[in-house]
């Protein structure tokens, strides 16, 4: 039951996305897309009241339990980004909106983005841990939290690959390759003469 319901759960939420930005671009009702698009945390609350009712009944917590808690985790530090990447893709191609902005490519900007990107993704699993956590006190030592532990070493591995990849952008930041004046990149330390870039 859990599992159908989170698949219920992610298909209403981009349902939930389409018909929001369908009313507040094509059909001219801002506030109804709006509206549509704020009832979006009513899903996770669902999930949770109903993956709680199932624990409090005496449900042996399992793998799907877990994947419930991982899944309102992500919808909270993903979806409103998501939210945001489709309106600005909608609103310019239906509502003469400027293009989506593309992420910079090098550099200290290059860095700060990853660095926004990687909190997001902490954020979710962070979340996911605290429920995960708070399910594990729930059930305390009347039933086999394993599994529940299990989730919580996986989203420990999400937080750390992605901070790795975000240092990796500051320890290493890409840098732009110089261009003459026909826009080809210069091999700044070809030729004869030439000294090293260090």
């Amino acid at each position: 039951m859990i599992v159908g319901l989170i698949i219920a759960c992610e298909v209403a939420f981009w349902v939930l996305l389409a018909a929001g930005l369908a009313f507040r671009y094509v059909f001219r009702k801002p506030r109804t897309g709006l509206a549509l698009l704020l009832c979006e945390p009513l899903l996770e609350i669902v999930l949770l009241a109903v993956t709680a009712t199932d624990l409090r009944n005496g449900a042996e917590p399992d793998w799907r339990h877990g994947l419930a808690a991982v899944y309102i985790g992500f919808t909270v530090g993903l979806g409103h980004s998501t939210i945001r990447w489709a309106d600005a893709r909608v609103a310019h191609r239906l509502a003469g909106g400027p293009p989506p902005a593309k992420p910079p490519r090098y550099g200290t900007a290059r860095a700060v983005h990853e660095w926004k990107v990687a909190a997001r993704w902490i954020l979710a699993s962070a979340v996911a841990l605290a429920l995960l956590q708070g399910a594990v006190w729930y059930v305390g030592d009347s039933g086999d939290t394993g599994s529940l532990r299990a989730w919580q070493q996986r989203m420990l591995w999400v937080i750390g690959i992605n901070v790795v990849i975000a240092a990796s952008y500051t320890l290493f930041p890409k840098r732009e390759r110089e261009r003459g004046a026909d826009g080809n990149p210069v091999d700044s330390g070809a030729g004869a003469g030439s000294s090293s870039p260090r």
